[in-house]
This record gives C-alpha cells, sequence and structure tokens, in this order.
C-alpha cells in the first residue's frame, strides 16, 4: 500500500534542553518519511529565533525538507527581504507564509496588511527561489467578515503565488471539500493539505483554537 506523503510541524523550543528533546523526537518521527517538517512561529513572531534556528538545525540533518514559518505582522519591507536572503543562504527552500498572530495589547503596524501581500512580496524579490505553502480554513478564519470573504482572502494568497495550502485542523470533512470546490471554481487549483490535529488534550485544543488568526 503506498504511503500518503505527510508533514509534520514543531514549535520552537525556548531552552536548550527543550532543544534536545525535539532533536531526539525528530529523530524517531524521521521514520515516518515526512515530505517536511515546518517549525512554528509565535505572536509578533516572538519565536523568530528559534524558528530559524530549528529550521537550520532540521535542514542540517538532511533527513528532511525543513520549513520555516514566515509572517509578516509589524515588518518592514527591508526586514523581511534581509530574513528571505538568510534563510536563502541556510539552504532553506520551503516558507510557510502567514500574516501572523498579534501580540496581546499591539496593533496591526507594519508595512504588510495580509498574507498575500507577503506571498506576492516574496514571489517578486525571489522568484521561484522558495516553495511556498499558505493557511487555508474549511471552516472559516475566526476573524473573517463571512465565509464569502475568507474564501475570496484563500484565492487572492492562491493567486499572489502559493504553490500549496495547508489547511487549519478541522473536525466536518465536508467542509473541506466544500472549501476544495469552491476554491477551485474561483481559479484556486493548487493542492490543499488537510491538516490534522491529534487530540490528546481539550482544554488545551480549545486554547489554541481560539489563538488561531494567522490568515
Amino acid at each position: 500500500m503506498k504511503q500518503l506523503p505527510i508533514s509534520l510541524e514543531f514549535f520552537p523550543p525556548k531552552t536548550p534542553e527543550g532543544a534536545e528533546k525535539l532533536a531526539a523526537a525528530r529523530q524517531t518521527l524521521y521514520a515516518l518519511k515526512p515530505e517536511f517538517c515546518s517549525v512554528t512561529y509565535g505572536a509578533g513572531g516572538s519565536t523568530q529565533q528559534g524558528t530559524f534556528d530549528t529550521v537550520k538545525a532540521i535542514h542540517a540533518e538532511g533527513m528532511t525538507a525543513a520549513a520555516s514559518h514566515f509572517s509578516c505582522i509589524g515588518a518592514t519591507r527591508s526586514k523581511v527581504l534581509e530574513q528571505l536572503q538568510a534563510l536563502k543562504q541556510a539552504g532553506i527552500q520551503r516558507l510557510v507564509a502567514l500574516r501572523g498572530d498579534l501580540p496581546s495589547g499591539h496593533g496591526m503596524g507594519g508595512e504588510f496588511t495580509y498574507a498575500s501581500d507577503l506571498v506576492r512580496f516574496i514571489r517578486e524579490h525571489t522568484g521561484d527561489t522558495f516553495h511556498i505553502e499558505v493557511a487555508g480554513y474549511p471552516e472559516m478564519h475566526p476573524q473573517a467578515r463571512n465565509p464569502q470573504a475568507d474564501l475570496q482572502a484563500y484565492v487572492t494568497k492562491v493567486k499572489a503565488g502559493a504553490d500549496v495550502a495547508l489547511t487549519q485542523y478541522f473536525f466536518n470533512s465536508d467542509a473541506y471539500f466544500r472549501f476544495v470546490d469552491e476554491a477551485e471554481a474561483l481559479g484556486a487549483t493548487i493542492p490543499v493539505v488537510p491538516g490534522i490535529m491529534p487530540i490528546t488534550n481539550s482544554s488545551q485544543l480549545l486554547r489554541f483554537s481560539d489563538a488561531c488568526g494567522a490568515e
């Protein structure tokens, strides 16, 4: 039976001990033969350096491709370009381009408003250097005005230059298939990979769901 391609997502560790534990866990998980491993950002880019360090470590291990989450909230164009060049020089070829979560108590700020602005900027300044994933929301982004506006925001990201979409986790498969059909009808025909969240702690899952605003 052919194995379905999967990717794994990690949170960047906050301590040297955490980095060691994550490195050990990765060695075990590589047996699943993931297509790539991605590393998340904290709100407002709060874990940015840890994200980049972990992505570089995965790349150096040579077991799978490494993808950096890359958010633009509060960022300037010059800073984003600097970071893109640093990732390129490190050999990173995949990005998960996101608007990013707002840090508590802060306004939007920066020179980017939407993830589509970031995707367009990456394509304009780096061409096809990076394989770009974007987020999709089969059950609607929690900050969207309505489902139609959310779908249009997704289509705009795709047409800005995204290669693949990774969905937020969902619990209704019909929502996923409807999302794919409606997006394709609007010309967004890139692959849409369903996100899976194992439920190990219900209260933690609810908190995480409340915070999912990284359009």
